[in-house]
């Protein structure tokens, strides 16, 4: 057995037994830049219990971390909280190697896994559901939604352990199990990350669970994620994140997304920035040709105003602009205002397309738009100065309400 794949005990009866992806750098278009972990749990009390699986590849890594703890085959419960591969990978081989006594999800789960790997024999468990494991009870909790339709948590009473599945967890790759361990602000920034890639199109339903996990009111020591490292610290904090960000709350802060041919729409966009500052608002510039979709995403988290500049290239927005304001539209942020900028040459499109696009994504628009004939003059720059301010104007009076 390789010495580095041990189990750590996160609890009693609860050790950590997942593995660690130090390569990911991509999940569904969100970059991934400090890998990820594929968190699974064996509960050691009564029945030997395992809490989910690891993507496919990682399997022997899983089965050697359990090896450390126990002879793999006196697993009797397998628990699936969520059939998504990166968790699900490994069930097919475990059920044939393992043969365990039961596979438990939930009734969406089990028509997941059926329909990923034609499984059979798996049991559904209903929302509110316990079952007895002989060293206690595991409660099941439908978390519909979030993010799959068969997303559900299991609560282990006896050492307070939620697991959790993919809420509250992070990309996040790195031989410390515990939030604790690591520096806060890449704690913060890389919970808001996921959420902002992950669940922010579902605030609505996460917002609903904030309410069902305050009335249900756990006495809950560790929560266990299926990615990254678990909370034993700050899980008030997470909670309270998760629920300002279900909110959509936001802050006086815009995000300028732009990209540029030669230089004109750049200028246009530090323009906009200079007007948004002069009225109080801070602004987050950021070129496409050097970030990321998934970046600003996450500086749309909290961030009350958007807008977007292209030049116009054969009659249509930027390829870059195109990419980032699909992605954008799925993950559907709320409460924002903006609008559009950019320069062109014999045709201008572009701001016109990227001011539909904002409206198509319920974005309170501001202006039609400023578009420069090929270098914005002093006038140019001027209106997007004033445009700056205006959107600033109107995020203030919209926080202030």
């Amino acid at each position: 057995m390789n010495h580095t794949s041990q189990a750590i005990a996160i609890s009693e009866h609860v050790h950590w037994v997942g593995a660690i992806d130090w390569d990911l750098r991509d999940f569904h278009g969100y970059a991934t830049t400090r890998g990820t972990s594929y968190n699974a749990y064996l509960i050691t009390a009564g029945e030997v219990t395992l809490v989910d699986t690891v993507k496919a590849p990682f399997r022997d890594e899983l089965l050697a971390r359990i090896a450390s703890v126990t002879e793999p085959g006196k697993i009797r419960t397998i628990i699936s909280n969520h059939a998504e591969m990166d968790h699900s990978g490994s069930l097919p081989a475990l059920i044939d190697a393992l043969k365990p006594q039961r596979v438990f999800a939930s009734a969406l789960g089990v028509q997941a896994l059926r329909d990923h790997f034609g499984l059979k024999n798996i049991t559904p468990v209903k929302d509110g559901q316990a079952i007895d494991i002989g060293g206690g009870e595991l409660t099941f909790y439908e978390t519909r939604m979030l993010h799959w339709p068969d997303s559900m948590f299991t609560w282990y009473a006896g050492d307070g352990v939620l697991f959790s599945n993919d809420a509250f967890g992070m990309h996040l790759a790195s031989v410390e199990r515990f939030t604790d361990e690591l520096p806060w602000p890449l704690i913060a920034e890389e919970t808001a990350r996921y959420y902002a890639n992950i669940l922010m199109p579902l605030s609505k339903l996460v917002g609903r669970l904030m309410e069902r996990m305050q009335a249900l009111a756990l006495p809950i020591k560790l929560v266990a994620t299926d990615h990254g490292p678990i909370w034993r610290q700050d899980i008030a904090k997470v909670f309270e994140l998760y629920a300002r960000w279900a909110a959509q709350f936001k802050t006086r802060k815009a995000v300028v997304v732009y990209d540029t041919m030669w230089g004109s729409t750049a200028r246009m966009a530090r323009a906009i920035a200079d007007g948004l500052r002069e009225a109080g608002v801070s602004a987050r510039l950021m070129s496409m040709s050097g970030s990321h979709r998934s970046e600003v995403a996450t500086e749309l988290l909290e961030a009350g105003a958007l807008l977007v500049g292209s030049p116009t290239l054969n009659r249509n927005i930027f390829p870059s602009l195109a990419d980032v304001m699909t992605y954008l539209k799925g993950l559907a942020p709320r409460n924002l205002i903006g609008a559009a900028f950019g320069s062109y040459g014999w045709s201008s499109q572009a701001v016109g397309q990227l001011t539909d696009l904002l409206r198509q994504m319920d974005v309170e628009v501001i202006d039609e738009g400023v578009a420069a004939v090929y270098v914005p003059d002093v006038e140019a720059l001027e209106r997007c100065r004033t445009l700056g301010r205006r959107v600033a104007d109107r995020l203030t009076e919209r926080i202030k309400r």
